[in-house]
């Protein structure tokens, strides 16, 4: 099967290829076209789908200068758990999934040894964005085998899974191919990934 191709239109939609699989916040299936065009301006009557909003509103698709933070690496006896602020989601599945190991206001912010490794990587394993990842026994665990598929959060980003090939953005080296997460809202400022702005500007999509 053809991998999905999810390209970001300048100033405008993402417009998706070959996927069969989109869903929403409640994991119902949405309608798929040879080519879905969904909102990234965050405005459209629409939602997920583009309705064209976002040339009135004069929507940017730039990403904001300055934008970036270096990728850091925590130790343990067995585990290193590694993290990229950059694309960082704020999903909270670490901090509120595993309070011993992530912390949230400490630095350093994560303790590898707080819990079983195993429970550890399962809470890994939950991350959407790809800003967190595991090395065991010198090998570093990014991606996961899965079914290509868009879920339309619930008020916050497309939480891409499966391997689409993401066109017209720039992918942090080392970064997963396999799960990301794209802003829907139109306020990252890492455009086209979620920085959780959402939270910020209190995003709101009742029919998503």
């Amino acid at each position: 099967m053809t991998p999905p191709v999810i390209e970001c239109a300048p100033d405008g939609p993402y417009l998706v290829k070959n996927l069969d699989r989109l869903v929403n916040a409640r994991g119902e299936r949405l309608a798929t076209k040879p080519v879905t065009a969904l909102c990234r301006c965050g405005r459209s009557s629409t939602k997920p789908y583009c309705d064209g909003t976002h040339k009135k509103a004069g929507f940017s698709s730039a990403r904001d200068a300055g934008v970036g933070a270096p990728r850091a690496s925590y130790t343990g006896r067995r585990l290193t758990i590694h993290d990229d602020r950059e694309i960082c989601a704020h999903a909270g599945y670490c901090t509120e999934g595993l309070r011993t190991v992530f912390v949230s206001g400490r630095e350093p912010w994560i303790d590898p040894d707080g819990a079983a490794v195993e429970r550890v990587i399962a809470v890994i394993e939950q991350c959407p964005s790809g800003a967190l990842s595991y090395s065991l026994d010198g090998v570093e665990h990014r991606d996961q085998a899965r079914e290509p598929s868009i879920a339309v959060t619930e008020n916050g980003p497309y939480a891409v899974v499966g391997g689409a090939r993401l066109v017209g953005a720039d992918v942090k080296r080392g970064a997963s191919t396999e799960h990301f997460t794209l802003c829907r809202c139109g306020a990252s400022k890492n455009k086209p990934f979620c920085d959780g702005s959402h939270w910020d500007i209190g995003f709101k999509d009742d029919a998503g």
